[in-house]
């Protein structure tokens, strides 16, 4: 029980700094990578390289994450289509529509209601967002700036950017 009352930071450390990018809450990152680590020492006992060990495990659980999320489908009704465009553009742009809506659902705290109040087709003011949420008017700026900053991390470690001469890696 040493090893884990030592380890105890860095598997915190390490979860919360992977966590924001996977769109999962840092204690459940944790959590996968302690029953991780409690399923080798019953079996193959400690690591060598224990700093090493838990760097790599946090990282494989967060892209396990990444993975899961992104085949996860929220239920409900799609938007219809714009019937004067074309068939192509209709598909094109109810898959980035969908996957908008699939990123939006993974990020972590009050981002989803606050995201999902903000794309909302009615436009409702600041106020009407911050009465639905609960929270005050002024403190919706600063939480949408990080919601919308959470989700510009996702995207951006979803998409990979293309090698200098537009070959992709």
């Amino acid at each position: 029980m040493r090893l884990l009352e030592e380890l105890r930071p860095l598997v915190s450390a390490e979860a919360t700094a992977e966590a924001p990018a996977c769109a999962i809450e840092a204690r459940d990152l944790e959590q996968a990578v302690w029953v991780r680590l409690l399923e080798r020492l019953d079996g193959a006992g400690p690591p060598p390289d224990t700093a090493r060990w838990v760097k790599s495990a946090v990282r494989a659980e967060a892209r396990r994450a990444r993975r899961t999320a992104a085949r996860e489908l929220p239920y409900g009704p799609e938007p219809p289509a714009d019937p004067a465009g074309s068939p192509e553009r209709a598909v094109l742009w109810s898959e980035r529509r969908r996957a908008l809506r699939a990123a939006v659902a993974r990020t972590p705290g009050n981002c989803p209601r606050l995201l999902t109040a903000m794309l909302s087709p009615d436009d409702p003011t600041y106020r009407e967002i911050a009465g639905e949420l609960g929270i005050s008017q002024g403190s919706l700026g600063p939480m949408r700036s990080r919601c919308l900053g959470c989700l510009r991390r996702m995207l951006t470690a979803e998409v990979v950017a293309p090698e200098p001469g537009g070959k992709e890696r």
